[in-house]
């Protein structure tokens, strides 16, 4: 089984698209068997609260009920977790300072690396930027090369 934890900053928009968005797509390929997801923060701000308004209606526009409450994450991810998935830059370097050893260090990726043809290293904040469904896209074309990726790995 593959354990995938997609991190962002608090946990209520783009870390639960992400897993809402690779959810639907092992789901839709039979394969849900396979994996276990979650999605975390690196703050504090969110803890116990469900998914945006915005994030959970733009979902839902996509036949995805998401139900996460956030919380954070934590070093024992680490051991938890096959692959820790940050949405932006700095949620990377907060899980790599997080990081204790050079194995968990190599579990911490870039959500977007995945993406073809990305514009920019991060996945934008809703929160700011109010584009919650330009977001969930970018989620989904990342979702199929993050898949290909796991399934490439020997």
């Amino acid at each position: 089984m593959q354990r995938v934890l997609f991190v962002c900053l608090g946990n209520i928009c783009r870390s639960p698209t992400a897993e809402g968005a690779f959810g639907a797509l092992i789901a839709a390929r039979g394969i849900a068997g396979r994996f276990h997801i979650d999605s975390a923060g690196t703050s504090t701000e969110h803890l116990g609260e469900f998914a945006h308004p915005e994030t959970r209606a733009e979902a839902a526009r996509r036949g995805i009920n998401l139900t996460h409450r956030a919380r954070q994450v934590t070093h024992a991810d680490f051991a938890r977790f096959d692959h820790l998935v940050a949405m932006d830059r700095r949620n990377h370097r907060d899980l790599l300072r997080l990081a204790h050893t050079a194995d968990d260090r190599a579990k911490v990726t870039i959500f977007r690396a995945y993406e073809p043809n990305a514009d920019h290293e991060d996945v934008p904040d809703p929160w700011y930027t109010g584009e919650f469904a330009r977001v969930y896209d970018i989620c989904v074309r990342a979702s199929v090369g993050l898949l290909a990726a796991i399934d490439e790995a020997p």
